[in-house]
């Protein structure tokens, strides 16, 4: 369930191509009240799944997530989501190919803003993806548009075909792969 954000909680949005794949690890995190699943960054007004996946309507999946910075910061939430995706894959992530996939960050404020582009210059100097060029935008949100009901928690709601698509994708075999030291 949403939680809209109070006087005390913040907004997070980050795309990285399957929203269902984006959803759980954040929900995961102590700090965070709650998540939704959405299209954000193009240019139809309230757009639907099936207008999302044709890639013509400029908007990613994405994750909006409501959480309490004095229990979660920014930075921690940065750095869960550099560890959910290929930010150097220009085509989508994973099996889900086209724009609708793309990674960014959405930042709501010139400090998200900052806290952004040091942990994407971070990555960078990491060489933890080796030379490829990190892709993944870093834009100021717009409107955020929920997706469809039956796509909200979808990881708890439909497991078993949630856990067969994940394991499908090939995202787990790569996280593995470029984090195995830190997992």
């Amino acid at each position: 369930m949403h939680t809209p954000p109070s006087d005390k909680h913040r907004t997070a949005i980050f795309a990285g191509g399957c929203f269902w794949c984006m959803e759980e690890p954040f929900d995961r995190l102590r700090g965070v009240i709650s998540t939704r699943v959405g299209y954000i960054g193009g240019s139809t007004v309230d757009p639907t799944y099936k207008q999302i996946t044709t890639g013509r309507t400029g908007h990613a999946e994405a994750v909006e997530i409501t959480y309490d910075p004095d229990r979660v910061d920014y930075g921690q939430l940065l750095a869960v989501f550099w560890r959910q995706i290929d930010p150097t894959d220009p085509g989508g992530q994973f099996v889900d190919r086209g724009s609708q996939y793309r990674t960014a960050i959405f930042y709501i404020d010139a400090e998200q803003q900052r806290l952004a582009e040091a942990s994407r210059d971070a990555m960078k100097a990491s060489g933890r993806f080796g030379p490829a060029r990190l892709v993944t935008e870093i834009v100021e949100a717009g409107t955020f548009y929920p997706a469809e009901d039956y796509h909200q928690d979808y990881y708890k709601k439909s497991s078993s075909r949630y856990k067969y698509y994940r394991f499908h994708s090939g995202r787990d075999r790569y996280l593995d792969r470029i984090w195995s030291d830190e997992r």
